[in-house]
């Protein structure tokens, strides 16, 4: 029965909840009787489809629908006032004017945004698909499969308790009162199989993986179940390690993990706020090695859910900020922009108080200078190492206006190409000091869920075993 319920709402959904020419007539009309010549909205609208399951059984399915709008208007003091709603009828968003305009009185008159001066700029195209939607039967049978061949490959696995098949439809629309329109929507499927192994007179152990796609019919599920078992296996030989400085491989979900947690070093408007252990006068500064290159590229092909433009309505960029080991660029907003003397990049959320984040991190190698330690390379090193596989406990352990981290991951320490499964450790340090003790950087790009980089080694990196 509930099968037939969500698969009634999957068949009755609409692809395409935003009309941006309605939007704008109804807001134009609001204004004019009003008398506020300036406003802008931000309004996103998602449709969303998941299941889950247990032992070859429905375990959960959602179905939801969402949308969203911040409305902003400027009195004629130039005070802003901001309000948020989900009802985008008419009668919604003449609620969510006049709450602006009333809460504009509040306005602050010494410190007030503005329009984003790119946002009627041309937008780069990117290739954003609509795939076609799928029924919530059809989406069960595929995570149900997925689930019996990951647990058939090998006999000590023997459930996946964390398991999800999503399939996601999205739009973003930015106007504002100068002309400004932008509209974008895009699909975006994922999965993820979490699974648990036990061996005899042993502790259990756990592994997953992750894929994404703009079409669940193109999902590399198959290497998703080969990764996930492929790392459990390898974890059920495990021993406990010493506590002591080690030289460190990250593979580069791991390192990716690390520099998202730091990402207020790029981020203008933590500098801004004294929430970034970088300032104003950091451009220019070297921060690492020299042979690392750090972008953002929220533009890149592989990145599945790009958008083409923020929540200001600037069009995305890509940006290099760390090149040849030196900071160079911010990510920056319209406010932090103005600030700082700069064009806004494409980074920016629109709410009450705008924020900026990373889209798409792109760690490479420079060509400047040479690595400390040519020879090492993940696929034939002979000499000790502790390769990183996944860290975790990154919100609470990570302090990032200091600097400083310790994380539990999971890993393997590695002895002559051998790999043996690290039991239970931690890994403790300052970025900067690991920025600045990287001795090889490989060539080898690897496309992850969350960005792109090679494998990283540092040196030097304090591990605290836990027996």
């Amino acid at each position: 029965m509930e099968v037939d319920k969500m698969n009634k709402l999957n068949a009755n959904k609409k692809i395409g909840q935003l009309d941006p020419i309605v939007l704008n007539d109804l807001l134009i009309k609001f204004s004019n009787e009003s008398d506020i010549k300036k406003w802008d909205i931000g309004a996103s609208s998602s449709t969303d489809i998941s299941v889950q399951v247990q032992q070859g059984n429905a375990k959960q399915l959602k179905g939801s629908q969402r949308n969203s709008m911040t409305l902003r208007v400027w009195n004629n003091n130039n005070q802003v006032g901001i309000t948020s709603t989900s009802d985008l009828t008419s009668s919604g968003i003449k609620k969510a004017m006049n709450g602006a305009i009333e809460a504009s009185l509040f306005g602050n008159e010494q410190e007030s945004p503005e329009f984003s001066s790119l946002a009627k700029a041309d937008l780069k195209e990117i290739n954003s698909k609509v795939s076609n939607p799928h029924s919530i039967d059809e989406l069960l049978k595929i995570l149900k499969k997925a689930e019996q061949q990951l647990i058939d490959t090998h006999k000590s696995i023997d459930s996946v308790p964390y398991n999800g098949l999503n399939e996601s439809y999205l739009e973003r629309i930015y106007i504002n009162s100068e002309g400004a329109n932008r509209h974008m929507k895009l699909s975006q499927s994922s999965i993820y199989l979490y699974a648990k192994a036990e061996e005899e007179g042993k502790k259990p152990r756990s592994a997953g993986g992750i894929r994404i796609h703009s079409n669940i019919d193109e999902l590399d599920i198959e290497s998703c179940i080969n990764e996930t078992s492929d790392k459990l296996i390898s974890h059920l030989n495990y021993k406990s390690i010493e506590t002591n400085k080690y030289l460190i491989c990250f593979t580069p979900e791991a390192f990716l993990q690390l520099i998202s947690a730091f990402s207020s070093m790029f981020n203008a408007r933590s500098i801004i706020d004294g929430l970034s252990l970088m300032n104003k006068d950091s451009i220019g500064n070297q921060i690492s090695v020299p042979n690392l290159n750090i972008s953002d590229e929220g533009l890149h092909p592989e990145n599945v859910g790009a958008f083409s433009f923020d929540g200001e309505g600037t069009p995305t960029q890509n940006i290099e900020l760390v090149k040849n080991g030196k900071l160079i660029n911010l990510l920056h907003s319209e406010a932090t922009a103005r600030k700082f003397g700069v064009k806004p990049t494409g980074h920016a959320g629109l709410g009450a108080k705008v924020s900026v984040s990373p889209d798409w991190l792109v760690i490479s190698k420079s060509d400047s200078g040479n690595d400390k330690e040519e020879r090492l390379s993940i696929k034939n090193t002979l000499k000790e190492f502790i390769l990183i596989d996944e860290l975790s406990a990154i919100h609470s352990g990570v302090k990032s206006s200091q600097g400083s981290f310790s994380l539990p991951f999971d890993g393997w320490i590695v002895n002559e190409g051998k790999r043996t499964s690290i039991e239970a450790a931690t890994i403790a340090g300052d970025i900067l000091k690991v920025l600045n003790n990287i001795v090889k950087i490989e060539s080898e790009q690897i496309v992850t869920h969350q960005g792109i980089s090679p494998h990283v080694w540092v040196e030097n990196i304090s591990i605290t075993g836990e027996a």
